[in-house]
């Protein structure tokens, strides 16, 4: 006796709007789906398909589940993105982003125009600028990268690649810039080459035309960029661990505001540079708005890490005043963490307090006229920006640095002993 089945509404009215779908039996679509977020146009949706969340949109030309199978939850998927296999979820992919099959994308990612992954990628709170590639088999999570300047010229991380975002003390106050974002949106500088079967240890700053050896772990800061590290000392070293103690704070603090910065610094040229260009294209609000709800969940996930290490900075000054350490160093270290548990709440306040809207105006306006005026002639995002003279895309990067400078110099100002 055969049992009759019928297509649920929503995947014949999918079919009916020109999405095309090989197998519509095996499509689960949730019933919280606003079909008018999804695109009729050169869309694939391959068996197995599984897409949930009122937020998600999937723009034309959008391939889905290719290789293996792939659940998408409340993503914004912009033209000609494939997701070849794994699970996808509060994240945002711009025109030709490409994923294979196995990966992992959690809340926070946003890749932008053709930044690409091999097999078995997991990515958290990640940000990729355009080009930049990831190998297979990789952990990448509490990640900014850009650099390169096309497919061929493209930074890249080699496969088995690591980044270390979790402490022995269990802080996440560990997001590491691989590249920065000033230098980066002009899509102009030097890769970056992160080895294979190697790690970084966040918080980290890596600057532009750096390439780390294959096998490498690094755990160190090279924002001046350059540079050929490689590990060449592999002994092991053994000194007293305390649980919940922390040394030095120095450097984790300073790397968590800049990487704070950088973040309010890309909102603000999503807000005034990159807004337009998605409005050439069909449901471009909607991507845009993904972008900038992305961005601020980015920016709160960093707040939230960053108070969470001011907690447990708390708790390692009462521990450190069990310790009998007698030395200038160890003294440094917890005036320095006495300046910043007593300032905290003046941080927080400063990083919150949307001061990036009202930094260098005037150049701001100059740089975004420029562009408005070079979108009448081209909307291609990568083509009007890569098109820019040197001295215009020195205004726009200009323009960003201060941003980042006004707010990192107010708050390492709260830190009278940030050399310590």
């Amino acid at each position: 006796m055969k049992a009759n089945v019928e297509l649920t509404s929503k995947v014949n009215a999918l079919m009916e709007k020109g999405v095309n779908i090989p197998n519509p039996f095996s499509i689960d679509i949730g019933e919280e789906i606003n079909l008018d977020r999804i695109s009729g146009s050169g869309v694939v949706l391959y068996p197995g398909t599984k897409v949930y969340g009122a937020k998600t949109l999937i723009s034309r030309g959008t391939k889905l589940g290719y290789e293996t199978p792939v659940t998408v939850v409340d993503c914004r998927i912009g033209p000609s993105v494939e997701l070849k296999g794994g699970f996808f979820k509060s994240s945002v992919f711009l025109e030709k982003a490409k994923m294979a099959s196995g990966a992992q994308v959690r809340e926070g990612c946003i890749l932008e125009e053709e930044a690409n992954a091999s097999h078995t990628v997991g990515l958290k709170q990640t940000i990729l600028f355009p080009f930049v590639t990831l190998g297979s088999l990789i952990n990448f999570c509490d990640c900014f990268m850009a650099g390169g300047t096309s497919r061929k010229n493209h930074s890249e991380v080699g496969s088995s690649y690591i980044h270390f975002n979790y402490t022995p003390n269990q802080d996440k106050a560990t997001a590491s810039l691989i590249g920065d974002v000033p230098k980066g949106v002009m899509i102009n500088q030097a890769p970056i080459f992160l080895g294979g079967q190697g790690g970084l240890v966040g918080p980290s700053r890596i600057g532009y035309g750096t390439v780390i050896a294959a096998g490498t772990v690094y755990r160190k800061d090279c924002p001046e960029g350059g540079k050929l590290l490689r590990q060449e000392d592999a002994s092991l070293r053994e000194t007293e661990f305390l649980m919940g103690y922390y040394g030095s704070v120095t450097r984790k603090i300073k790397n968590n505001v800049y990487y704070i910065a950088n973040l309010l610094a890309l909102k603000e040229w999503y807000a005034h540079v990159r807004q337009p260009f998605f409005q050439h294209h069909d449901m471009g609000r909607e991507l845009y708005e993904g972008v900038q709800d992305t961005l601020d969940v980015a920016i709160e996930e960093r707040l939230k890490r960053l108070k969470d290490l001011f907690e447990k900075i708390k708790t390692s000054i009462t521990i450190r005043k069990k310790i009998q350490v007698e030395n200038n160093t160890q003294e440094a270290s917890l005036r320095q963490k006495k300046a910043f548990c007593e300032n905290w709440e003046k941080i927080e306040d400063f990083l919150t307090g949307k001061h990036e809207q009202y930094v260098d105006i005037t150049s701001r306006d100059k740089f975004v006229a420029i562009i408005h005026g070079k979108i009448k002639e081209e909307n291609n995002y990568i083509k009007v920006i890569q098109g820019l003279d040197k001295d215009t895309a020195t205004l726009g990067t200009a323009w960003l640095q201060n941003i980042v400078d006004h707010i990192t110099n107010h708050v390492f100002d709260m830190l009278p002993s940030r050399n310590s």
